[in-house]
């Protein structure tokens, strides 16, 4: 059995001495087939950073509160009652959109969640989860009994959450920015 190896100067010179294939002009597609391999080699690549800060509040001479965020790094000594604040940071490196970005954080340990903290560039919806990540809702709610043995749904506190997620409803496009993020207080 002969075997034929065929290069791309030969597939060219093939190709314009053939110049119908199954009624569709060889080059064309060679082309089309060579525009849907460079079409699966582009792709979305969302590169992301995590970071966290230390809130300063200081009061200026007017008596007034200012917040400054300080960059922590390598060992960095917090307390109890300092807040933090954690950030997604990244953009598309990719070619093509990003479709369906999906981002999950967890609450750290010896933290809380400081309510209502959530925050993204991009549109979506911010959800959360109180049982691990199991479950994500907008609005977490816990089972309280009342002093009358009935039970109800109250919001759940600030220390129930476990996770924040955030489900971007818009497409992030090739070299786009995007930020999310989110406050704890140290326990």
């Amino acid at each position: 059995m002969k075997r034929w190896s065929i290069s791309l100067g030969a597939v060219a010179l093939m190709a314009a001495t053939l110049p119908l294939l199954n009624g569709t002009p060889v080059m064309a597609s060679l082309q089309q087939a060579g525009a849907a391999i460079a079409q699966r080699l582009q792709r979305p690549e969302v590169k992301l950073d995590l970071s966290v800060e230390k809130q300063a509040v200081n009061v200026n001479a007017q008596g007034q509160k200012q917040v400054k965020w300080a960059a922590l790094q390598g060992n960095a000594v917090v307390e109890p009652g300092n807040v933090l604040r954690y950030s997604l940071n990244g953009k598309n490196a990719g070619d093509i959109p990003a479709q369906g970005i999906e981002l999950t954080q967890p609450i750290p340990q010896r933290t809380k969640f400081v309510l209502n903290s959530a925050t993204t560039n991009n549109a979506g919806k911010i959800t959360y989860s109180i049982d691990n990540g199991k479950t994500f809702v907008e609005a977490p709610t816990v089972k309280v009994t009342l002093a009358d043995g009935k039970i109800v749904d109250r919001p759940a506190p600030a220390e129930a959450y476990t996770h924040v997620r955030w489900n971007l409803s818009k497409d992030l496009n090739p070299q786009a920015a995007l930020m999310a993020s989110y406050q704890v207080e140290v326990r």
